[in-house]
C-alpha cells in the first residue's frame, strides 16, 4: 500500500512565476516556499521562531516580490480607484499610502492591498493573493473611464525590525527620519530608481523599497541592502506570521476571502457609505450594515501544548470550532506566541458565540482542546510600535 509523503517537494518550473529576487533569496537557504500571486514565495529559512526573535531585536530583510503592483494611471485614475474601494480616498494625499479593501458587487472582499498614491492620477495597489489585475481590467472595460492598467516592472523588499530605521538612514539619508507612518517618497539609490514607504507586514518599525526595473536591478538592490544591514546584524527571513497574528494583521485567503464582507472581519471603518463615490458594492454594504452581520472574526486563545508557527506545516487546513457537539465556525490562523507563551489566533464565529470570554472546543491536528474568545490584537493595540 502506498504511503503519503509528509513533505512533498514544490516543483520549480515555468508555469509558476519567480520573484525578481528569487535567486537572491534562494541563495540565503530558503527551506519552504508557498505560491502567492502565482509566484514562489519564501516562507522561512529553517526556524520561524528564530526569525521571529530576529525581527523583534534587530533588522530583517524579506523577499516580497510577490506583492505585485497594479498600476492605475490616466486622466480618470482617481475616479477609477474610488470605484474599486469603499475607503474614502479624498483623504489620501499624493505621497501617502492607505490600507484599503477592494469590494465586489455583493460586498465581498476581492483583496486588501496597500494603496500608494504617487501622483494625482497615478496609483499602485500592492496586492495580496488574488487576481486584482484581471479584476481591475474587467471593471475598467465597461466603466467608460479613461485609465491605463498594467503590472509594472516593480519589485518590493521589506526591511522590518527596530534597527530598520538605521539601515534605511544609511541608504537614503536623514529624510527617512521625517517619513511618517504610511507615507512614501521617491529616491535614487546608486543608479536605481525606487519608491520608499514606511509600511510593512510585521507590526514593527518597518519600510518597503519598491524597485523600478526590478527584472534588471533586483540582485544589485538585494546585495546593496544586505551590505548596508551588515553592521546591524541583518537577517534574511520570511514574513513572520507569529508577529502578524500578534499584531492583528489579517491574511487574505485565510482570515478573509471573497465570501466575507468588511463588517465581518472588523474593517467596517473603511467603508465610507456617506462619500460621493459610487464604489462597487456600495448598496450591498449599506444593506449589510443596516441588517447586521451573522458572523464575525474574533481573537482566541487556544489552550494546550504549543501549536506551531502557522507556516511550518502545523496548519494545513482550517480547524473546526465546536460547541455542544456541532461545528459552529473555524480557526482561520493560529500559532504559538513565544513571548506571550500562549497559542493565539483568529476564529470566524456566529455573532452569538463571539462574545469575550466564550468557551469553545477546537479540533486541532493533535486532538481536541479548549479555547476562549479574547480581545485582538494581542500586542500593541494602538499600533504605537510601528509608528515610533
Amino acid at each position: 500500500m502506498a504511503t503519503s509523503n509528509d513533505a512533498p517537494q514544490i516543483l520549480f518550473y515555468t508555469r509558476i512565476r519567480k520573484s525578481p529576487y528569487f535567486e537572491a533569496s534562494r541563495r540565503q537557504g530558503v527551506k519552504a516556499y508557498s505560491v502567492y500571486n502565482h509566484m514562489y514565495h519564501p516562507r522561512h529559512y529553517g526556524d520561524p521562531v528564530k526569525e521571529y526573535w530576529k525581527l523583534l531585536t534587530d533588522v530583517t530583510l524579506w523577499d516580497v516580490g510577490v506583492e505585485r503592483q497594479v498600476e492605475i494611471t490616466g486622466p480618470d485614475a482617481f475616479a477609477f480607484i474610488n470605484l474599486l474601494t469603499p475607503r474614502d480616498l479624498t483623504k489620501c494625499a499624493v505621497g501617502q499610502c492607505k490600507y484599503a479593501i477592494i469590494t465586489a458587487e455583493d460586498g465581498g472582499i476581492v483583496n486588501d492591498p496597500v494603496l500608494l498614491r504617487l501622483d494625482n492620477n497615478h496609483f499602485w495597489l500592492s496586492v495580496a493573493d488574488s487576481d486584482v489585475l484581471l479584476w481591475a481590467k474587467g471593471v475598467a472595460f465597461n466603466s467608460g473611464l479613461n485609465v491605463h492598467i498594467q503590472e509594472p516592472d516593480v519589485g518590493p523588499v521589506q526591511l522590518q525590525g527596530p534597527k530598520s530605521r538605521q539601515v534605511m538612514q544609511d541608504l537614503f539619508g536623514d529624510r527617512v527620519l521625517d517619513l511618517p507612518y504610511y507615507h512614501l517618497f521617491t529616491a535614487k539609490l546608486d543608479d536605481m530608481n525606487v519608491v520608499v514607504s514606511r509600511t510593512g507586514y510585521s507590526g514593527e518599525v518597518g519600510y518597503e523599497i519598491y524597485l523600478h526595473n526590478a527584472s534588471r536591478h533586483a540582485l544589485k538592490l538585494w546585495d546593496r541592502v544586505l551590505e548596508a544591514g551588515r553592521p546591524y546584524n541583518m537577517s534574511v527571513v520570511g514574513p513572520s506570521h507569529i508577529r502578524r497574528i500578534e499584531a492583528g494583521i489579517l491574511a487574505y485567503g485565510a482570515d478573509m476571502t471573497l465570501e466575507n464582507n468588511p463588517y465581518e472581519i472588523g474593517l467596517g471603518r473603511m467603508v465610507g457609505l456617506d462619500q460621493e463615490a459610487d464604489f462597487i458594492g456600495k448598496e450591498a454594504l449599506r444593506v449589510i450594515k443596516a441588517r447586521g452581520v451573522q458572523r464575525k472574526l474574533v481573537g482566541v486563545e487556544i489552550h494546550g501544548d504549543p501549536l506551531g508557527t502557522y507556516i511550518d506545516g502545523s496548519m494545513e487546513d482550517f480547524w473546526p470550532v465546536i460547541r455542544d457537539g456541532t461545528q459552529i465556525g473555524h480557526i482561520t490562523s493560529a500559532c504559538h506566541s513565544p513571548r506571550l507563551e500562549k497559542n493565539i489566533g483568529y476564529a470566524m464565529l456566529p455573532i452569538k458565540q463571539g462574545d469575550l470570554g466564550t468557551e469553545l472546543t477546537v479540533q486541532t491536528p493533535v486532538g481536541k482542546t479548549t479555547a476562549t474568545v479574547v480581545k485582538k490584537p494581542f500586542i500593541d493595540p494602538k499600533k504605537e510600535i510601528p509608528k515610533a
